[in-house]
């Protein structure tokens, strides 16, 4: 099992491409970091990994073969902004139950609290409202996550509590995981390798 972009390209209409030539691996235990300049499109090709959005150049393959794009999904991402991922109108525990339902091993490690789940989600600070958005995305069957500034809102203890919890069951589930950051340290500690979006800038490789 593996993730595999190939020569993904990407550009909105006519524009300039946003970048060209990206090509990455991602295997089973392996955390892998992605780092470049704001707006050079790691967002827009994290998108197309987890199948968002369509690369106008090359193709995304799950073990060898195209990413499938739809029902639950093996490779799932986790955002910068909680809210944005959480329907305003839900309770959290129905906000947790709607792709399957995570056993409490799981939320006790995520540090979730039992009292969270009947509350809005205008109840609850950034940091657990992301605590629920990892807990929602590490379904039985996600092999991949995609962490995108997962944590670059949360406070220093936030961050290093969901990040531990996350390695830890990464390793248990073998699960592959790439690692959107700017911040140089964490990106050292936790990746084995890393992916510079300098290298594919559209400026860089126009046609």
């Amino acid at each position: 099992m593996q993730l595999e972009a190939r020569d993904i390209g990407f550009r909105y209409g006519d524009g300039p491409w946003l970048f060209q030539g990206v090509n990455l691996t991602l295997k089973p235990g392996e955390v892998v970091g992605i780092k470049g300049p704001s707006g050079q499109g790691k967002t827009t090709f994290c998108r197309i990994l987890a199948g968002f959005e369509t690369p106008i150049e090359g193709e995304v393959l799950l073990n060898g073969a195209s990413l499938p794009l739809n029902g639950y999904h093996l490779v799932q991402m986790v955002l910068q902004h909680p809210e944005k991922a959480i329907n305003p109108k839900w309770k959290m525990h129905k906000i947790l139950n709607e792709g399957y339902q995570p056993d409490k091993a799981l939320l006790e490690l995520l540090g979730i609290e039992q009292e969270w789940l009947a509350r809005w989600p205008n109840e609850l600070s950034g940091g657990e409202l992301q605590r629920f958005c990892v807990a929602r995305a590490l379904g039985p069957d996600t092999r991949f996550l995609i962490a995108d500034e997962m944590t670059t809102m949360l406070d220093a203890i936030t961050q290093a509590q969901i990040w531990q919890a996350l390695i830890e069951i990464a390793k248990k589930r073998e699960m592959g995981i790439i690692v959107v950051t700017h911040e140089t340290r964490l990106m050292q500690r936790l990746c084995q390798r890393v992916l510079d979006f300098n290298d594919f800038s559209g400026d860089k490789n126009k046609k």
